[in-house]
């Protein structure tokens, strides 16, 4: 049974982050930036992750408004011969406080192990930065019905050694792998069911107080037609958007359906 969001739910942080990926040169990031900014409302908290290229004109533009640019991935050294790579003190350098960490375009294209992940948490959290960690399962774990063993460990493998201090720079969310990019969304009862299961995660390992403090997110081909159904789950923040975000209309529309 889908449980809808309650008012007493509703002390947690409302998120929309949108991650922009391989996409947008330097123009078509001042357009879209501009275009959001004439129709945004402010009762979320909407971030956006340009390309690394397109941090620092993001911030620049935004400087007036309060959409909060972040950062798609860092490495976890500060610094060395690490080619291509950028660290926690680079962004903090240029005003980015975010960033998303464990993608599954991360952990699948680019080998990203669940040790990797937990040093680049920790070297987040280290230089005072908030982390969205993506978690989430590929179709035949959940078709194996391996899908809560599955996101527990990524979970448990990389956060569950922080104390509960830490977990304050932490935002989690839930991408079904299977749903990211495809047309294709969980159901609302599967979509529940897992952040239900998130939390008494955290729940069982911390305390029910925690549990309920930490916002988290849903991905996976979130769009207009279904954000509102989607954000009025009960235990769904919010959301951590791909291609929709690309389109100002899409991505207001979205924002305006928390």
């Amino acid at each position: 049974m889908i449980l809808i969001k309650l008012n007493l739910i509703m002390s947690r942080d409302k998120i929309v982050a949108g991650n922009w990926k391989m996409n947008n040169d330097f123009n078509q990031t001042q357009t879209l930036i501009l275009e959001l900014k004439k129709t945004m409302q402010m009762d979320v908290n909407v971030m956006i992750a340009p390309s690394f290229t397109n941090l620092s004109i993001a911030k620049d533009l935004l400087l007036d408004s309060k959409i909060e640019v972040i950062a798609q991935n860092m490495h976890f050294s500060d610094s060395g011969a690490f080619t291509g790579e950028v660290s926690a003190n680079m962004l903090k350098s240029i005003g980015i406080e975010t960033v998303i960490l464990g993608h599954s375009e991360r952990r699948k294209y680019f080998k990203e192990t669940d040790d990797q992940l937990k040093s680049k948490v920790d070297a987040a959290i280290s230089s005072s930065m908030k982390i969205i960690f993506c978690i989430g399962e590929e179709i035949v774990e959940r078709k194996n019905n391996n899908h809560f063993e599955i996101v527990y460990d990524q979970i448990n493998n990389s956060l569950f050694h922080l104390d509960e201090d830490s977990w304050s720079r932490i935002i989690l969310a839930y991408e079904p792998v299977w749903a990211i990019g495809t047309g294709e969304t969980a159901t609302l009862d599967q979509i529940q069911e897992m952040h239900l299961k998130i939390r008494n995660n955290i729940s069982e390992r911390y305390t029910q107080e925690l549990a309920n403090s930490i916002s988290i997110l849903y991905g996976g081909s979130v769009k207009p037609s279904n954000s509102h159904d989607i954000f009025s789950l009960e235990d769904v923040d919010g959301g951590l958007i791909g291609g929709a975000s690309l389109n100002a209309n899409d991505f207001n529309q979205i924002i305006n359906s928390i």
